[in-house]
């Protein structure tokens, strides 16, 4: 018997913002049930007539998203326990996949090499030299 999945995991899985499993269940019920393909047009047709709800404004604009800044402050440790404990639940109980890929790419630009950061900046400065104002 297929599943029945609720409207907010519809809205969800047009956002992207389901795990991979989640998302894969709901391709493969697509996939197997016209009825559910239809109530997916609908809810994807309403968003785009403009009839949003508060809700799926919060969601789209990722409103209970920390900033980039404060996840880069969260993962040194600079700020108050009570944002910390709020990045930690948003991350690890909500699975914030646009935070979580956030926080990954602060990590792995955290523990880049000297070496791979000039070579970076250079390679900047070498795309935009010719851009520049030398001040005249």
């Amino acid at each position: 018997m297929p599943r029945d999945f609720s409207e907010a995991e519809l809205e969800a899985y047009l956002d992207e913002a389901l795990t991979s499993d989640e998302m894969s269940d709901i391709e493969a019920a697509l996939r197997a049930d016209p009825q559910l393909t239809r109530r997916l047009a609908a809810i994807n047709g309403r968003r785009d007539a403009g009839l949003h709800t508060l809700g799926e404004i919060w969601r789209r604009h990722r409103a209970s998203c920390p900033s980039r800044e404060q996840l880069g402050s969260y993962l040194l440790g600079a700020v108050h326990n009570d944002v910390a404990d709020y990045i930690d639940f948003h991350l690890k109980t909500v699975g914030c996949r646009f935070c979580q890929a956030g926080l990954a790419d602060l990590k792995s630009r955290h523990e880049e090499s000297q070496e791979t950061v000039d070579m970076r900046r250079r390679k900047y400065y070498d795309s935009s030299a010719g851009y520049l104002n030398r001040g005249e």
